[in-house]
């Protein structure tokens, strides 16, 4: 648990970018770091809106077992959206979000 995935169409330092956020993860949802886990998806085409600029995307989606609460998911959003802007090599027109949700109760692991 944590299941982390990171759809990306602007440069970014992945690594540099995953080792800061593991363990801000651990500390705003109380997990270990051990379980923290992120794979990376290179998004190579993105068109936003009218298709008019050249936009470019960085998504970031967290899976965590179910039990924290809705503020608790909240904060850790934010905290992921503060936390990218230092690990991308792009400047402006970058275009960041971030979705925290429950594991399926289907979720296994060994």
């Amino acid at each position: 648990m944590p299941q982390i995935t990171v759809d990306y169409s602007a440069p970014l330092d992945r690594r540099g970018f995953a080792l800061a956020l593991h363990p801000l993860v651990v500390k705003t949802v109380d997990t270990t770091l051990d379980t923290c886990k992120t794979r990376f998806r290179e998004v190579e085409e993105v068109v936003v809106g009218g298709g008019a600029t050249d936009d470019a995307i960085v998504h970031v989606e967290i899976a965590l077992l179910p039990g924290r609460t809705d503020e608790v998911k909240a904060r850790l959003s934010e905290a992921v959206l503060d936390l990218l802007p230092a690990y991308l090599k792009a400047g402006e027109g970058v275009r960041l979000s971030v979705e925290v949700r429950d594991l399926e109760a289907s979720y296994r692991k060994v």
